[in-house]
């Protein structure tokens, strides 16, 4: 039981650390005007990661 709520706290983590370091990089090279749809893309991604739409 305890390992599983590890497990589930560990993905969680990962997840998170990876979506910001993707949205890091993808914002680098990105001109202001477009900055609003990467961060909105980035939110369908760790949206449909974690199970909701």
């Amino acid at each position: 039981m305890l390992l599983g709520a590890l497990v589930v706290v560990v993905v969680t983590v990962v997840v998170s650390a990876a979506a910001v370091l993707v949205t890091r990089l993808t914002m680098k090279g990105t001109r202001s005007e477009h900055r609003a749809r990467v961060l909105r893309g980035a939110t369908e991604v760790i949206r449909t990661v974690r199970g909701r739409e």
